[in-house]
Parts: structure tokens; C-alpha cells; sequence
């Protein structure tokens, strides 16, 4: 695909230099549609970001589109704070009986403001209010977002640093397979938690994310989130999922704990809850942590009603009838899994492994900035996909769910000439 140089000057000299994405993917981008995205010099691109997780159900689908332009043109409440409306109103009971009660959760949904560290600190509040204590437990490699409650609990070196102060109340554990087997899940943790002379506070909360994202696609065995979940209970501590960028389907089930038969104290959800890439976000917790005093934890635009409008379109469209979304994804993954075999039997010296789950997937290499590599190759091949990890060490593939069986293989075939081609 031959690209020519797009005018990105007003970008380079009047936005910030924090923009991140857009040097990756040097284009100017004009519209969208399922897979693809189209710059405006006509050239196509095959989308296996997503949003970073937020179109699970692809760019400007078409039910979710109606239903959001027949709210508007009917002059529905678009800015309603926590208001009572119609559109919010039809998405609780919509939620409630399509979600929850078929999984028998019992949570409460709360609007804590539209982004996912927004869901996060809400979810610590919450957390230290009802148990007393300030400490939070974490682990390695975590990502939970960019406001400083939410980088207290997020590994990354990097992304801490650009916090400016101190990160306090919050200590990191051992992620599961951390010591590649060599060590016994949670010996480390329990054995602090029951010696009075260890130093590590009674901790509130521990927060985890059942497959890391950003962290690298670090997937959780489903016994270790079992455990996980037995030691919180018996240390009384509240297990917190994290499934801002794993929910909404992304591993197959609509929470991506529900394979491991596990019911998390409290449970963020952000990112593709909307369904159509609009900012919305749920911090879900148990009844009887509803402790919040009236205004407590609020926010100007927690109140998205379009949001509202096609995230109760989304779970009609795919979360209605079942199983039927969560087959699907499950199917797609193995489809992307017999692709990753064929691209690291054809690497066997360069590939160090490849993971994931539903359709979320890293393929990481021997040499860290290869995956670097990797991604540039591949957008100049027409495929836009991102890196992850400490070190941005993992090539990590998070197509939409809705991606069509051939789409998907000509992402994956594009990937192994990408792999190929920067040997």
C-alpha cells in the first residue's frame, strides 16, 4: 500500500506531545465502519485495536447507530448528571434482566463518572470506606488506569512516574505465574497477611485484572482467580475485578471472572459497556457495600444518556439470547490460535510465546523491540495493531468481536508478513 505524507502540522504544533497513538499510526483518519477505518486519502486500514477495547462491536454498527440517531432526532435528554430519564431507566432494567439475573449477581450499578480510572478510584473509595483500612493490594504488571488512585495500583514504571508524587497505599504481589511455577500461588502474599511483624498493612481491597492488558496479555489461571478469591474471603479483604478492557464479551463471557465461578466483592466495567466507543463507565459492587452517603462520589458527565441508548441496544442485539456471543468469540479465538501456532512454528527462534483468551491475544518475542517493529510493519501493510507489556515487548490483537471469519484471516495472514518481514 503506497501512502502518501498526510498534513499532520496542526497536530504536531498545537497538541500536546503526551498524544501516544497517532505517532504509531501516522495517517489522518476520516471515517469508520465494522473492521475497517478508511484516512482521508481513501487508503483502508483492518482494525485489530478496537479502541483499545472500546468497539467490541466494531466502528458505527448499524443497530447501535439507529438507535442512537432516533434518540437524538427525537430530542432525548442528552446531559441528565444522575438524573432519573427514560434512557437510563431502560438501560438498568435492560442490564439487570439481561445481565445480572441470568449470572445471579446481585450488584448495584453505579455511575461513577464515563471513564474506566474514574470506575477504579470509585471502586478504592468504596473499598476503604466500608472496611476502615487504606491499604490496597495489587499485583505485578497491573494496569488500572491514569488518575493517581488508579496509578497506585498500576505496574508500570513509566506510567507511574508521570504521577509527580508519591503513589502510597498500595503494595504489588506476584501475578499468577510470575515465577514461572517455581513458587507456590499466594505463599508469599498469606505468609505477610498472618505475620504480625511483616509490615504490610491490613489491606482493604486486592484489585486485579483477570487477563492483563496492558500489561502484556497475562492470563490468569481460572484455580489461581479461585484462590484468589478464597484467601480475600478469608482475610477479609474484598476482591475488586478489574474489567474495564476483558469485559463486555472480550474473553467470550460477558465478565471475564464467570469462567473461573467466581462472584468479585466489587467490579469495574468501562470501555465497550456503551458499545458504541462513547464514554460510560459502572463500578457494580454488592448490596451491602452500598454504603455511599448522597454526592459522595459524583461526577458532571456520569449522566451519558446516549450512552445509555446504545449500551441497552448493544445488550439486546448480542447479550439477549444467550450464548450465542459468547460462542462466537470463543470460536474466533481458536481461530486466531491456529494462526498464532502457524506464525511461531514458522519463528520457532524468534517467537518466546504466544497467549490469550477469547479475542484477546499477545505474541510476544525473544527480542523486546521487535514487536515494535512488528506494528509499524503491519499499518504499512494496511493492519492497525498495538504493542504491550513492561516494554512494549508483546504484540497484542484485540479485534472486534463482531469481525467476520475472513476478515479475521486477513488480519492474521497480514501479521505473519508483518513477523516475516522485520526478521
Amino acid at each position: 500500500m503506497t501512502i502518501t505524507q498526510p498534513d499532520l502540522s496542526v497536530f504536531e504544533t498545537v497538541e500536546s506531545e503526551v498524544r501516544s497513538y497517532c505517532r504509531g499510526w501516522p495517517t489522518v483518519f476520516d471515517r469508520a465502519v465494522g473492521s475497517r477505518m478508511y484516512d482521508e486519502d481513501g487508503h483502508e486500514y483492518l482494525d485489530f485495536f478496537a479502541g483499545a477495547g472500546s468497539l467490541n462491536y466494531g466502528h458505527n454498527n448499524a443497530v447501535l447507530k439507529r438507535a442512537l440517531i432516533d434518540y437524538l432526532e427525537r430530542d432525548g435528554v442528552t446531559h441528565g448528571l444522575d438524573m432519573s430519564t427514560t434512557a437510563k431507566r431502560r438501560f438498568l432494567e435492560t442490564f439487570q434482566n439481561t445481565i445480572l439475573r441470568k449470572r445471579d449477581l446481585p450488584y448495584k450499578v453505579m455511575f461513577p463518572g464515563p471513564t474506566g480510572t474514574n470506575a477504579v478510584e470509585a471502586a478504592l473509595k468504596l473499598a476503604r470506606k466500608v472496611k476502615g483500612r487504606e491499604s490496597i493490594v495489587s499485583f505485578t504488571n497491573a494496569f488500572h488506569g491514569m488518575s493517581l488512585g488508579s496509578l497506585a495500583v498500576t505496574g508500570n514504571a513509566f506510567k507511574r512516574a508521570g504521577a509527580g508524587i508519591p503513589l502510597v497505599h498500595g503494595t504489588p504481589m506476584p501475578f499468577d505465574n510470575y515465577f514461572d511455577g517455581t513458587v507456590e500461588d499466594f505463599m508469599w502474599f498469606e505468609r505477610l497477611l498472618e505475620d504480625q511483624g511483616s509490615g504490610l498493612n491490613k489491606p482493604a481491597a486486592v484489585i486485579v485484572e483477570t487477563v492483563q492488558g496492558e500489561g502484556g496479555i497475562n492470563v490468569a489461571r481460572a484455580e489461581w482467580l479461585r484462590a484468589l478469591a478464597a484467601l480475600c474471603e478469608r482475610q477479609d479483604m474484598l476482591l475488586i475485578v478489574d474489567d474495564i478492557q476483558m469485559g463486555c464479551g472480550r474473553t467470550g463471557a460477558f465478565f471475564s471472572f464467570e469462567e473461573a465461578g467466581i462472584t468479585p466483592d466489587i467490579v469495574t466495567v468501562s470501555k465497550s459497556i456503551s458499545g458504541y466507543g462513547m464514554p460510560m463507565a459502572l463500578t457494580l459492587f454488592k448490596p451491602e457495600l452500598d454504603v455511599w452517603e448522597p454526592g459522595e462520589h459524583n461526577g458532571t458527565f456520569r449522566g451519558n444518556n446516549p450512552a445509555f441508548v446504545t449500551a441497552t441496544a448493544t445488550l439486546e442485539a448480542y447479550w439477549a439470547d444467550g450464548s450465542a456471543m459468547e460462542k462466537q468469540t470463543r470460536k474466533r479465538g481458536e481461530q486466531v490460535e491456529q494462526h498464532m501456532i502457524a506464525i511461531t512454528e514458522e519463528n520457532l527462534a524468534d517467537v518466546k510465546e504466544y497467549r490469550g483468551r477469547g479475542l484477546v491475544w499477545g505474541l510476544e518475542f525473544h527480542d523486546k523491540d521487535r514487536a515494535g517493529r512488528v506494528a509499524k510493519r503491519a499499518f504499512e501493510l494496511g493492519l492497525l495493531i498495538e504493542t504491550s507489556g513492561p516494554e512494549s515487548e508483546v504484540v497484542k490483537l484485540l479485534p472486534a468481536l463482531t469481525i467476520t471469519p475472513d476478515e479475521l484471516d486477513e488480519g492474521m495472514k497480514t501479521l505473519a508478513r508483518a513477523v516475516r518481514e522485520t526478521a
